[in-house]
């Protein structure tokens, strides 16, 4: 082994031993998902599944460049219309990823002498970008407004541009940011907000546009952005806003610019899941998924209540220890259910979990026998 590989080996071990060694598995089909995001459970629907067919079968299987290199087929700006009307915002862009589309657009807003504040549990694509924008970056506690209001008048006096960064439903918890309160803030200090609406697309107010217009805020947050890839059952990303601040993004947001466009299946999958999502088929599916949640929340052990229950489709099963967490994931994958453990640096050091996603997918039964082999695993513990 030359020194490259033996140096990456010995890392490699050290995470084993630490039990945060990650490794891909191939999936089996026999285990009940309980991990997937696919919150409306479309990622199967026969309305995207025919649409990324035809798509696929008139157009083919890839778009060959970038936009700017080989221009914008009408599909493209059909589903950003789509996605702009639902969003209650003037324009919309869609990037490669979620990930793709934090990374191009935090650093094409702001940069050195400016002020990036994060919320201390961010998804890590938030972070990265607030980093790779070159700003100065500060956090506050998660979710305390009070400590945000304190950050933001100790940089009243640095100049430059301060973007706040949240997630209105956070990925890792399932709960909700303060979003009233940080807008309050934002317009009393002169900031600007960036909120990530990933896991919160599809899922709530009337039209399932998510959490800002369920509150009334849309046309006061500057920047809003999502994914196609948890409850609209596709892939890619997002960012919704003025048609000043995409127009920006088209010249400025490096993840757009140097990317390959998104496939034409995917485009076309993605287009009928917004207008399926902003149907009455899509309050169905919302409205199943929400029994989902009230039925599982009835039936988990009581060792579980106090720190899940979460207002989403992310319930939180907190281990403590990677160890422990991964020894419940084992346990849960031999009796049929697939559900891995969240370890550092994805949660805290301490919080390892279970992270249970729950989808308008599954069936009364499978939620049912999900709880009683939880209160089993609970019961073995407490007798170990």
């Amino acid at each position: 082994m030359n020194s490259f590989d033996a140096i990456l080996a010995g890392e490699l071990q050290a995470l084993e031993k630490a039990d945060l060694l990650r490794a891909l598995r191939v999936v089996d089909s026999a285990l009940v998902n309980f991990a997937a995001n696919d919150y409306l459970g479309l990622a199967g629907h026969p309305a995207l599944v025919a649409a990324a067919r035809e798509a696929t079968a008139r157009c083919g299987t890839g778009s060959g460049a970038s936009r700017l290199v080989t221009g914008t087929d009408e599909a493209v700006l059909a589903l950003e219309a789509a996605l702009a009307a639902w969003k209650e915002k003037e324009a919309a862009l869609v990037f490669s990823s979620g990930f793709a589309a934090a990374l191009g657009t935090i650093p094409a807003l702001v940069g050195k002498g400016d002020t990036v504040i994060l919320d201390k549990l961010s998804h890590a694509s938030l972070i990265d970008a607030a980093r790779l924008s070159g700003a100065t970056v500060r956090t506050f506690a998660h979710n305390d407004v009070g400590r945000l209001e304190s950050v933001l008048r100790k940089v009243a006096s640095d100049g430059g541009r301060t973007l706040i960064v949240t997630e209105s439903i956070f990925s890792m918890d399932g709960d909700a940011a303060p979003l009233a309160e940080i807008v309050a803030l934002k317009e009393k200090h002169g900031a600007w907000l960036f909120v990530d609406e990933a896991h919160a697309t599809g899922l709530y107010g009337r039209t399932g546009a998510g959490r800002i217009a369920e509150a009334g805020l849309s046309d006061r947050v500057e920047i809003v952005m999502g994914t196609l890839s948890k409850a609209l059952g596709s892939v890619g990303g997002y960012i919704a806003g003025s048609r000043t601040l995409i127009d920006w993004l088209v010249n400025r947001a490096r993840s757009f610019v140097y990317s390959t466009a998104l496939p034409p299946g995917v485009i076309a999958a993605s287009h009928a899941a917004v207008k399926l999502a902003d149907s009455a088929a899509g309050a169905v599916q919302r409205a199943r998924l929400w029994g989902r949640i009230a039925r599982f929340h009835a039936g988990l052990p009581e060792r579980w209540k106090k720190e899940s229950l979460s207002m989403s489709a992310i319930q939180p099963l907190i281990c403590g220890e990677a160890s422990a967490a991964l020894a419940m994931a084992t346990a849960l994958r031999e009796r049929g259910f697939l559900i891995p453990a969240i370890r550092y640096p994805t949660v805290p050091r301490g919080s390892a979990r279970l992270r249970v996603t729950l989808s308008a997918g599954h069936s009364d039964a499978e939620i049912d026998a999900l709880n009683r082999v939880l209160a089993e695993l609970g019961q073995a513990g407490r007798h170990a």
